[in-house]
């Protein structure tokens, strides 16, 4: 794994360099998650593409940092993270949490003037579609049931005492984040966004992922996979793919809304 010198280094994961790579795609995590969740994805892409996985505060090898408890703050940080990296295109993919996080990013990169070339917004509603959710009050109980319904977590972590304690903080800060986050209105985004999404996900149903086409000029798309809230591990190779013709053959995909 290579980084980046300066402060970039804190926040980026680069598993596997692409010298040759025509754009950059900046993978955020769900909450609870990690830059490595990302490696497989880094892993299966073609050279063209550069992933930079971001890692979030409080868990691997920032544990002991504290955890950032805002949507906004989380993204005001991501985006000076990524500054270094506009020489090329910056695509961003953000799963559940991760998606919120990529479009307060994509935002604040407009307003830099190197707008996003795309966002892919997995796993989660569109940001004006709110629901009143608890999670970061409940107890150790609590959090871990709802890791477990979500099914994205290794089960043998939620039986270890020690990992639970290591892990369950960020859980707790990145839920508190993404719940009490509420969407601000302004201009809408002139990148394409193109939203994915599991037929069976509590999370996010299909419409309410079809509504981020509210949130572009730039037209938007909408993929619906079989499965539930980590459609994304059984999918792995169909999504890759998709990402990858989308961000290397622009032309060759509908821009409309579908």
């Amino acid at each position: 794994m290579t980084l980046t010198n300066g402060a970039a280094d804190t926040w980026i994961r680069r598993f596997h360099p692409a010298p040759a790579a025509r754009v950059r795609l900046v993978c955020l995590p769900h909450a609870g998650g990690s830059a490595s969740y990302w490696y497989p994805m880094s892993t299966a892409v073609v050279p063209d593409v550069d992933v930079l996985a971001v890692q979030y505060p409080g868990r691997q090898d920032r544990r002991h940092e504290p955890c950032v408890e805002t949507i906004e703050t989380l993204a005001d940080l991501v985006t000076e993270a990524l500054l270094p990296y506009r020489d090329l295109p910056v695509a961003l993919f953000g799963h559940s949490m991760g998606a919120v996080v990529g479009f307060e990013v994509a935002r604040r990169l407009e307003a830099l003037g190197t707008p996003a070339a795309i966002l892919f917004a997995s796993g989660r509603r569109a940001p004006s579609r709110h629901r009143d959710e608890d999670v970061h009050l409940r107890g150790v109980d609590g959090l871990v049931a709802e890791l477990r319904k979500l099914d994205g977590t290794n089960p043998r972590a939620l039986q270890d005492p020690e990992l639970l304690q290591m892990i369950l903080p960020a859980v707790r800060a990145d839920y508190r984040a993404v719940e009490t986050y509420r969407y601000r209105p302004g201009p809408p985004l002139s990148c394409p966004i193109h939203a994915l999404v599991g037929d069976d996900d509590e999370k996010a149903t299909v419409e309410e992922a079809r509504a981020w086409r509210e949130h572009t000029v730039g037209g938007a798309e909408l993929d619906v996979f079989p499965g539930g809230h980590f459609y994304l591990t059984q999918h792995q190779a169909a999504i890759v793919r998709l990402v990858t013709d989308r961000l290397l053959s622009p032309m060759a995909s509908s821009t409309g809304q579908r």
